[in-house]
Protein backbone atom coordinates (compact mmCIF):
# COMPACT_ATOMS: atom_id res chain seq x y z
CA UNK A 1 0.00 0.00 0.00
CA UNK A 2 2.92 2.44 0.78
CA UNK A 3 5.03 3.78 -2.38
CA UNK A 4 8.16 4.88 -0.58
CA UNK A 5 10.60 7.30 -2.71
CA UNK A 6 13.79 5.69 -1.33
CA UNK A 7 16.13 8.61 -2.23
CA UNK A 8 14.14 11.39 -0.08
CA UNK A 9 13.30 8.90 2.58
CA UNK A 10 15.25 9.69 5.50
CA UNK A 11 13.64 6.49 7.69
CA UNK A 12 13.36 8.92 10.29
CA UNK A 13 10.03 7.05 11.82
CA UNK A 14 7.63 9.98 11.43
CA UNK A 15 5.17 8.30 9.36
CA UNK A 16 5.26 5.06 11.91
CA UNK A 17 4.69 7.89 15.59
CA UNK A 18 1.90 9.58 13.08
CA UNK A 19 -0.28 6.36 12.38
CA UNK A 20 -3.67 6.38 13.77
CA UNK A 21 -3.59 2.37 13.97
CA UNK A 22 -0.11 2.09 14.56
CA UNK A 23 0.36 -0.18 11.52
CA UNK A 24 3.20 1.43 10.16
CA UNK A 25 6.94 0.16 11.06
CA UNK A 26 10.35 1.68 9.79
CA UNK A 27 12.55 -0.73 7.74
CA UNK A 28 16.52 -0.14 8.46
CA UNK A 29 16.98 -0.65 4.79
CA UNK A 30 13.44 0.46 3.16
CA UNK A 31 12.03 2.87 4.99
CA UNK A 32 8.42 2.55 6.14
CA UNK A 33 6.40 -0.44 5.73
CA UNK A 34 3.07 -2.03 6.52
CA UNK A 35 2.70 -4.77 9.18
CA UNK A 36 1.68 -7.91 8.15
CA UNK A 37 -2.55 -8.04 8.11
CA UNK A 38 -1.88 -4.84 8.56
CA UNK A 39 -4.08 -3.29 5.53
CA UNK A 40 -7.12 -4.42 6.96
CA UNK A 41 -6.79 -1.72 10.04
CA UNK A 42 -5.59 1.02 7.51
CA UNK A 43 -7.99 3.74 7.55
CA UNK A 44 -6.84 4.77 4.38
CA UNK A 45 -6.32 8.85 5.64
CA UNK A 46 -3.43 9.60 4.20
CA UNK A 47 -2.09 11.01 7.43
CA UNK A 48 1.23 9.34 5.98
CA UNK A 49 1.42 11.01 3.25
CA UNK A 50 0.47 14.50 4.87
CA UNK A 51 3.24 14.02 8.00
CA UNK A 52 6.11 13.54 6.06
CA UNK A 53 8.32 16.42 5.60
CA UNK A 54 10.82 15.55 2.71
CA UNK A 55 7.79 14.38 0.47
CA UNK A 56 9.17 10.70 -0.15
CA UNK A 57 5.91 8.71 1.04
CA UNK A 58 2.95 7.78 -1.17
CA UNK A 59 -0.24 5.61 -0.83
CA UNK A 60 -2.19 3.47 -3.11
CA UNK A 61 -5.19 4.63 -2.26
CA UNK A 62 -3.96 8.47 -0.91
CA UNK A 63 -1.54 9.35 -3.72
CA UNK A 64 1.20 12.18 -3.09
CA UNK A 65 -0.19 13.52 -5.82
CA UNK A 66 -3.76 14.37 -4.71
CA UNK A 67 -2.40 15.58 -1.45
CA UNK A 68 -2.59 19.35 -2.12
CA UNK A 69 0.71 21.01 0.05
CA UNK A 70 -0.50 23.15 2.79
CA UNK A 71 0.40 27.53 1.66
CA UNK A 72 1.53 29.32 5.26
CA UNK A 73 0.44 32.53 3.37
CA UNK A 74 -3.38 30.76 3.93
CA UNK A 75 -3.14 30.13 7.18
CA UNK A 76 -5.85 32.48 9.28
CA UNK A 77 -4.38 34.23 12.41
CA UNK A 78 -6.52 33.41 15.49
CA UNK A 79 -7.99 36.70 15.12
CA UNK A 80 -9.20 36.23 11.73
CA UNK A 81 -10.46 32.88 12.95
CA UNK A 82 -12.61 33.98 16.51
CA UNK A 83 -14.61 36.39 13.96
CA UNK A 84 -15.03 33.69 11.24
CA UNK A 85 -16.78 31.84 13.77
CA UNK A 86 -18.60 34.12 15.59
CA UNK A 87 -19.95 35.53 12.58
CA UNK A 88 -21.83 32.72 11.58
CA UNK A 89 -25.71 33.48 11.43
CA UNK A 90 -28.99 31.40 11.11
CA UNK A 91 -30.76 32.91 7.89
CA UNK A 92 -34.06 32.83 7.49
CA UNK A 93 -35.15 35.20 4.92
CA UNK A 94 -33.78 34.54 1.49
CA UNK A 95 -33.74 37.04 -1.83
CA UNK A 96 -35.61 34.79 -4.42
CA UNK A 97 -32.71 33.91 -6.59
CA UNK A 98 -31.30 30.45 -7.03
CA UNK A 99 -28.39 29.11 -5.90
CA UNK A 100 -26.10 27.85 -9.20
CA UNK A 101 -25.50 24.06 -9.30
CA UNK A 102 -21.78 24.73 -9.62
CA UNK A 103 -21.99 26.78 -6.33
CA UNK A 104 -23.64 24.01 -4.60
CA UNK A 105 -21.10 21.40 -5.89
CA UNK A 106 -18.25 23.25 -4.52
CA UNK A 107 -19.60 23.75 -1.00
CA UNK A 108 -20.34 19.58 -0.75
CA UNK A 109 -16.96 19.02 -2.18
CA UNK A 110 -15.48 21.58 0.51
CA UNK A 111 -17.84 19.68 2.83
CA UNK A 112 -16.52 15.76 2.18
CA UNK A 113 -13.27 16.75 4.13
CA UNK A 114 -15.48 16.67 7.15
CA UNK A 115 -14.02 14.60 9.69
CA UNK A 116 -16.71 10.97 9.53
CA UNK A 117 -16.04 8.14 11.96
CA UNK A 118 -12.86 5.91 11.15
CA UNK A 119 -12.68 7.71 7.95
CA UNK A 120 -15.16 5.47 6.76
CA UNK A 121 -16.79 9.23 4.36
CA UNK A 122 -20.67 7.36 3.98
CA UNK A 123 -22.07 10.92 4.10
CA UNK A 124 -25.10 10.90 0.94
CA UNK A 125 -25.82 14.47 -0.31
CA UNK A 126 -29.06 15.23 -1.51
CA UNK A 127 -30.13 18.44 -3.46
CA UNK A 128 -33.46 20.37 -3.75
CA UNK A 129 -33.26 23.49 -5.75
CA UNK A 130 -36.86 23.55 -6.90
CA UNK A 131 -38.72 26.26 -4.59
CA UNK A 132 -41.92 24.65 -5.07
CA UNK A 133 -40.86 21.44 -4.09
CA UNK A 134 -39.41 22.56 -1.19
CA UNK A 135 -42.63 24.34 -0.49
CA UNK A 136 -44.47 21.08 -0.83
CA UNK A 137 -42.00 19.84 1.79
CA UNK A 138 -42.73 22.11 4.30
CA UNK A 139 -46.96 21.68 3.69
CA UNK A 140 -46.14 18.29 4.05
CA UNK A 141 -44.69 18.99 7.91
CA UNK A 142 -47.36 21.56 8.43
CA UNK A 143 -50.09 18.85 7.45
CA UNK A 144 -48.27 16.81 10.58
CA UNK A 145 -48.24 19.22 12.92
CA UNK A 146 -52.02 20.32 12.47
CA UNK A 147 -52.11 16.10 12.89
CA UNK A 148 -50.28 16.27 16.27
CA UNK A 149 -52.46 18.61 17.33
CA UNK A 150 -55.32 17.45 16.70
CA UNK A 151 -54.52 14.38 18.71
CA UNK A 152 -52.28 16.02 21.79
CA UNK A 153 -53.00 19.00 24.43
CA UNK A 154 -51.52 22.01 22.29
CA UNK A 155 -50.12 23.31 25.34
CA UNK A 156 -47.20 20.83 24.64
CA UNK A 157 -45.70 22.63 21.74
CA UNK A 158 -47.37 25.82 21.44
CA UNK A 159 -44.74 26.60 18.57
CA UNK A 160 -46.63 23.82 16.74
CA UNK A 161 -50.08 26.00 16.73
CA UNK A 162 -48.66 29.36 15.78
CA UNK A 163 -46.26 28.01 12.86
CA UNK A 164 -50.05 26.47 11.65
CA UNK A 165 -51.70 29.33 12.08
CA UNK A 166 -48.96 31.13 10.14
CA UNK A 167 -49.28 28.90 7.43
CA UNK A 168 -52.50 29.24 6.87
CA UNK A 169 -51.72 33.30 6.47
CA UNK A 170 -49.35 32.34 3.60
CA UNK A 171 -45.96 32.94 6.06
CA UNK A 172 -43.58 29.55 5.94
CA UNK A 173 -41.73 29.57 9.07
CA UNK A 174 -40.77 25.64 8.24
CA UNK A 175 -38.32 26.10 5.26
CA UNK A 176 -38.51 29.68 4.76
CA UNK A 177 -39.52 29.84 1.30
CA UNK A 178 -35.66 28.61 1.10
CA UNK A 179 -34.57 28.63 -2.81
CA UNK A 180 -32.44 25.29 -1.65
CA UNK A 181 -32.62 22.37 0.56
CA UNK A 182 -29.30 20.11 0.95
CA UNK A 183 -30.02 17.11 2.73
CA UNK A 184 -26.98 15.10 4.19
CA UNK A 185 -27.49 11.18 5.19
CA UNK A 186 -25.57 8.27 6.19
CA UNK A 187 -26.78 4.57 6.10
CA UNK A 188 -27.08 2.31 9.04
CA UNK A 189 -23.67 0.81 8.98
CA UNK A 190 -22.43 4.29 9.89
CA UNK A 191 -21.83 3.42 13.61
CA UNK A 192 -21.16 7.32 13.66
CA UNK A 193 -23.37 8.35 11.14
CA UNK A 194 -25.35 11.27 13.43
CA UNK A 195 -22.00 12.73 14.12
CA UNK A 196 -20.80 12.30 10.76
CA UNK A 197 -23.27 14.57 9.00
CA UNK A 198 -23.32 17.11 11.88
CA UNK A 199 -19.66 17.96 10.85
CA UNK A 200 -20.61 17.54 7.27
CA UNK A 201 -23.41 19.78 7.35
CA UNK A 202 -21.08 22.29 9.68
CA UNK A 203 -18.38 22.60 7.17
CA UNK A 204 -20.85 23.36 4.52
CA UNK A 205 -22.41 26.02 6.65
CA UNK A 206 -19.33 27.78 7.78
CA UNK A 207 -18.07 27.86 3.89
CA UNK A 208 -21.23 29.33 2.33
CA UNK A 209 -20.74 33.02 3.52
CA UNK A 210 -17.72 32.99 1.61
CA UNK A 211 -20.06 31.95 -1.64
CA UNK A 212 -22.16 34.66 -0.68
CA UNK A 213 -24.77 32.18 1.18
CA UNK A 214 -26.90 31.61 4.14
CA UNK A 215 -28.30 28.80 5.40
CA UNK A 216 -30.16 27.03 8.35
CA UNK A 217 -30.60 23.96 9.99
CA UNK A 218 -34.26 23.04 9.19
CA UNK A 219 -35.29 21.58 12.74
CA UNK A 220 -38.85 21.60 12.04
CA UNK A 221 -38.27 19.48 9.01
CA UNK A 222 -36.39 16.85 10.98
CA UNK A 223 -38.75 16.51 13.70
CA UNK A 224 -41.59 15.45 11.04
CA UNK A 225 -39.01 13.28 9.07
CA UNK A 226 -38.31 11.53 12.38
CA UNK A 227 -41.92 11.12 12.71
CA UNK A 228 -43.29 10.41 9.13
CA UNK A 229 -41.85 7.74 7.01
CA UNK A 230 -43.71 9.09 3.92
CA UNK A 231 -42.19 12.38 4.60
CA UNK A 232 -38.62 10.96 4.19
CA UNK A 233 -40.06 8.74 1.55
CA UNK A 234 -40.62 12.43 -0.20
CA UNK A 235 -37.00 13.38 0.04
CA UNK A 236 -35.81 10.25 -0.98
CA UNK A 237 -34.37 8.86 1.55
CA UNK A 238 -34.65 5.10 2.10
CA UNK A 239 -35.12 3.12 5.13
CA UNK A 240 -31.00 2.08 4.80
CA UNK A 241 -30.11 5.87 5.27
CA UNK A 242 -31.17 6.04 9.26
CA UNK A 243 -28.71 8.76 9.90
CA UNK A 244 -30.75 12.40 7.77
CA UNK A 245 -30.52 15.96 8.68
CA UNK A 246 -31.58 18.88 6.33
CA UNK A 247 -30.40 22.82 5.78
CA UNK A 248 -31.89 25.55 4.16
CA UNK A 249 -29.76 27.17 2.03
CA UNK A 250 -29.57 30.83 -0.35
CA UNK A 251 -28.66 34.66 -0.69
CA UNK A 252 -29.24 36.16 2.30
CA UNK A 253 -31.61 39.43 2.56
CA UNK A 254 -29.84 41.02 5.63
CA UNK A 255 -26.42 41.70 6.13
CA UNK A 256 -25.22 41.67 9.56
CA UNK A 257 -22.44 44.13 11.54
CA UNK A 258 -21.72 42.89 14.84
CA UNK A 259 -21.33 39.94 16.70
CA UNK A 260 -23.73 38.91 19.23
CA UNK A 261 -22.85 37.87 22.14
CA UNK A 262 -23.56 34.10 23.83
CA UNK A 263 -23.43 33.36 27.23
CA UNK A 264 -20.48 32.43 28.74
CA UNK A 265 -18.93 28.53 29.08
CA UNK A 266 -19.99 26.36 31.76
CA UNK A 267 -16.58 25.06 32.50
CA UNK A 268 -15.13 22.17 35.04
CA UNK A 269 -11.92 22.27 35.56
CA UNK A 270 -10.44 18.71 36.89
Amino acid sequence: MLIVDQEKCRKDGICAADCPTAIIKIDKQEGPRIVPGGEMSCLRCGHCVAVCPHQALSHQEVPLESCTPIQKELRVTSDQAVQFLRSRRSIRKFKNKPVEKDILQQLIEIARYAPTGSNTQLVKWTVFSDADQIHSFAALVVDWMKGFLKKNNQALVPYMSSIAAAWDRGVDTVLRQAPGLIVASAPKEAGNGMVDITLALSYLELAAPTFGLGTCWAGLLQGALKSQPEIRSALGLTEEMRYYYAMMIGYPKAKYYRLPERKPPHIEWK
